[in-house]
């Protein structure tokens, strides 16, 4: 008897695997679409477009599951889930241009899904908290010279980006005065701005204040990191529009951090985070911030249980379709169970963490330890 051995693929560059077994060379660029597989969630879609779209993805060798009434019309509206090769989601696309009900534009929103973009290399957020109470190194940099010594310190690891707080966002910390914050960052802003070389990294400013966001961006911020999503200051969009060179960091949170770890609770996690920030882009967007000039943030231990934020490490890739860079700070966070342990232990299970996202093309992670993340980098590179 014939002995039939089987192999999963697990290599994400499919063409060269085809290339490795003789496939045709000239065929193999076309080829690889017939082999990668999407699954794609639809909101909101009616029952004739439901139906339409589900005809339309069997006519092909796909399939499109629905809700059991769409059939039967007795219900108003149906989230669907569309799977298929990028082959065939690419001829679904087409199809649906032909349709009405308004699937023109739903062909269309396909078809840029199924466009293959080449990933970037992970870029390292380095971590200088000048508070009395961050959760990890509260007041160790608060002592202006100490700041500065550790942004050098981030500086020589090789930051791509430094994110510089005055005001602690953990569980159930208190807001910080707009005074109190410049007054510890506007001396450091002046200092970076002394010292500033062509190859000196982005300065990202956390601060959910449209008053500390202006005085940061006059003094030569580059990116302000607001862990509110532009809920807490309704005048930090404002602030944003009018300077069409600083990039926003839009992050997830569910509450405020004086109660955001008060039972947080979700129905359906992935999807509640991307329809939130979605509205965020949308809305920034609709200000006049340039789409290219917004990050986002699923917000890891921003009103999030252990497995909420085990879940978004696993699966943050579903919010690449918002069209926007993704950022996850999980640095030494509570997610890790290790409220005794040192921060160097701490940095070894955060690196762990943080190397699954890596494996997984995330653009941006935010972190204490840089010297440790760019020698994981290194590591990685082929």
């Amino acid at each position: 008897m014939h002995d039939f051995l089987l192999k999963e693929i697990l290599n994400t560059e499919i063409e060269s695997e085809l290339t490795n077994i003789g496939f045709d060379k000239t065929y193999t660029h076309k080829a690889q679409k017939k082999f990668q597989y999407k699954n794609l969630k639809i909101f909101n879609l009616t029952p004739a477009q439901a139906n339409i779209l589900k005809q339309t993805a069997i006519s092909v060798g796909a399939d499109c599951g629905t809700h059991r009434e769409v059939i039967t019309g007795k219900t108003d509206l149906s989230n669907c889930i569309l799977g298929g090769s990028l082959d065939e989601l690419e001829k679904i696309s087409k199809k649906l241009q032909f349709q009405p009900f308004k699937l023109k534009e739903l062909g269309k929103k396909i078809e840029e899904f199924c466009i293959q973009h080449k990933t970037q290399k992970t870029k390292i957020m380095g971590i200088l908290n000048i508070t009395k109470d961050s959760f990890s190194d509260g007041g160790q940099y608060f002592d202006y010279n100490d700041s500065i010594t550790h942004l050098n310190k981030l500086i020589e690891d090789g930051a791509d980006i430094i994110d510089i707080g005055a005001e602690s966002t953990k569980p159930y910390s208190q807001p910080i005065s707009t005074e109190d914050q410049l007054e510890k960052l506007v001396p450091i802003l002046k200092y970076i701005q002394q010292n500033k070389t062509e190859k000196y990294p982005l300065i990202s400013i956390d601060t959910r204040s449209s008053i500390v966001a202006k005085k940061c961006i006059e003094l030569g911020a580059d990116i302000i990191n607001d862990v509110s999503g532009l809920d807490y200051d309704s005048d930090m969009v404002n602030i944003l529009s009018v300077n069409p060179n600083i990039k926003i960091i839009l992050q997830h949170s569910q509450g405020t951090p004086e109660n955001m770890q008060d039972s947080p609770f979700y129905e359906n996690l992935m999807d509640e985070i991307y329809l939130n920030l979605k509205t965020k882009v949308d809305f920034a967007i609709s200000k006049g911030i340039k789409p290219s000039n917004i990050i986002i943030d699923p917000g890891i231990g921003f009103g999030k249980t252990k497995a909420h934020n085990l879940t978004i490490i696993k699966r943050f890739n579903e919010l690449s379709s918002i069209g926007c860079p993704i950022l996850i700070g999980l640095s030494r966070k509570s997610l890790l169970e290790m409220p005794e342990a040192d921060n160097e232990e701490k940095d070894i299970y955060t690196l762990a963490l943080n190397s699954i996202l890596i494996n997984h093309n995330i653009d941006i992670i935010r972190v204490h330890n840089v010297k440790l993340h760019k020698q994981l980098l290194k590591i990685l590179e082929i």
